[in-house]
Formats: structure tokens, sequence, C-alpha cells
């Protein structure tokens, strides 16, 4: 496999995980975007800029997330290694439950599909098995790669996933504290084992969740229900939880955004426009007062990552 181009431009949505019971398994792509250029350079070497969200605190050299997953699509189709010039515009949070990670994954190996001269080896299916690979888990992954809502899995084959469809009312929104938390301490409260009804629990909710985010988001509320890992990570984000909480009283379908510590909303648009059924009971719970927290109204992103050539004299 040989290079067969010099200059990519890349763009890559932020995810929702779990989006309730759906956990490790359902994604939802949102349209706040990470763009970034990759030049493929002819001397060795790494150059990384960074501006926006993690200027100045992610890697600027092969640790580079971008950086080490586009070396490791490279690999996979046998391309060779080449120095880069990597350049990121950030609008996804760090380390706030958005994806940002599986962002910078996916958009290293699509940045790879773009580079090299037959991007049919880097198909969908591959990207999202080899993202999956290096992130372990599918649940951000897979939207950021497809768009829209996806389910995931892993089965004899690797990582795979479909789409789901999405009620065109539903309008997500993001609510998205101060504070960070890294997935793994989220991860490092949850119980090695739930009870048996627990698990039943969980399953009837994932199901109708389906259902929910397709035909029925007067159902999200209910769908959204979870007992399998928001309430023991209360103790390491007290604050979302809580929020949570404060809206679900209020008849609003709050979730956490994958390992938290953001807050997502399904909510539901009044006649396609920015009004959602949220609103009122969002500026109820705050009463003006933020203290930190930014409320993103968003949308779903049914795209997906995308990757075009750039004009070599761009460089």
């Amino acid at each position: 496999m040989r290079l067969g181009a010099d200059h990519v431009r890349v763009r890559v949505p932020a995810t929702s995980a779990n989006l309730g019971p759906g956990f490790d398994a359902i994604g939802l792509a949102l349209d706040l975007v990470d763009d970034l250029e990759v030049h493929a350079l002819g001397s060795p070497g790494v150059r990384v800029e960074v501006t926006g969200e993690g200027a100045g605190q992610v890697p600027d050299d092969e640790q580079h997330l971008v950086v080490s997953s586009l070396r490791a699509a490279l690999d996979q189709v046998g391309a060779p290694q080449t120095g880069l010039h990597l350049v990121c515009h950030n609008r996804i949070p760090h380390g706030r439950g958005l994806g940002s990670s599986a962002a910078a994954v996916v958009a290293g190996i699509i940045a790879a599909r773009g580079l090299i001269a037959e991007p049919e080896a880097l198909a969908d299916d591959v990207v999202i098995d080899l993202a999956a690979s290096i992130e372990g888990h599918p649940d951000n992954a897979a939207p950021a790669v497809l768009g829209g809502a996806t389910l995931a899995w892993k089965d004899a084959s690797g990582f795979r996933a479909i789409g789901l469809s999405v009620d065109p009312s539903i309008a997500p929104i993001a609510i998205v504290p101060p504070t960070h938390l890294s997935t793994k301490a989220a991860r490092g409260v949850l119980p090695a084992t739930v009870p048996h009804a627990d698990g039943a629990f969980q399953a009837g909710r994932a199901a109708l969740l389906v259902e929910a985010l397709g035909r029925r988001p007067d159902l999200l509320l209910t769908a959204t229900e979870d007992r399998l890992h928001q309430e023991y990570r209360r103790s390491v984000m007290r604050d979302s939880l809580a929020l949570v909480d404060a809206l679900r009283s209020r008849g609003v379908a709050a979730v956490v955004s994958g390992a938290g510590p953001t807050v997502l909303v399904l909510a539901r648009a009044f006649g396609g426009g920015a009004s959602t059924d949220a609103d009122e009971a969002i500026a109820a719970v705050f009463g003006g007062a933020m203290g930190g927290w930014r409320v993103l109204p968003l949308a779903v992103d049914r795209s997906g990552a995308t990757v075009e050539l750039g004009s070599p004299s761009s460089r």
C-alpha cells in the first residue's frame, strides 16, 4: 500500500455514549466538531499545533492520539510511515464525557484513509473496529464514524456497529461543568457484578431506548432510566447527578453523558425551532446562576467523520 496524498482535512464530531441504559453500546453524534489538517512531510518527525480545547495540555509529539492512531491505521493497511504536521482546531471539551479521545482516535484513522492510495482499505467497519480496539469500547467510536445514533457490540470478528433511527424532533443539549473527570476514574467506581433484577431492568430500558430514539420520543424519560452505572458514579460526580435528578424530577430526559461529568438532555424541539421542552426546566434549576456550567444547545450530527484532500500549495 502506498500513500496517495500528502495533505488532508478531517472533521469529526463529539459523541455522547450510553444515553442512560445503553452502557458501552449506544451512542449519539453531536454537531460539536473538531477540525484537523494533516500534512505528510518529506522528512521524519512530528509537528503538532493545537488551538481551542486542550491547547497546551495535550502531547505535541508521537504521543498525540491523532498521531498514534494515524500510525496504527497506516500499519494496519501496510502503508509506509511518514513525517507529519498536524494542525488541530478543537471544540470538543476534554475530560467531560463528550468523546474527545474517541474523536482524536477516529480523526487519526480517517486521516490515514485520506492519505493512502486505496482508501477503501479503511472502510467504515475497519475504522470502527480499529478505533474501538484502541479505545477499549465502541460506544463513542461508532457514532463518531457513522454519525447519528449507533448500536455497537463485539463478536468473534471484532467490534461492529449499526446505525439507529433518530426522530427529527430530538434536540440534544449538553450541559458542561467546569470540572473534568477521567474515564478511568469514572469506571473505577463501578462494581464487578450487579443484581440480576437490575440487569433485567437495564435490558428492557435499553430496548425501549431504541424505540424512543427512532419513533417514540415521548417515551424518552422512561427509556433513559438506568441502574447499571450512573448511581454508582455519584461519589465522583455529585453535582452532575444532582443536576440529572433535578431535571428528571421536572420531566426532562437527562442522563450522564458517557463517563461524565457532562449532563446530556434529550429534549424535543418545538415546531423545528430553537426552543425545546427542556428550556424552562434548565432555567429553573440554575436560576440564573450557572456556576461555570455551560449550556450547549446542539443538534444530532448525521454525517460522522469526513475527510477531504487538501491543496498541496497550502502547506
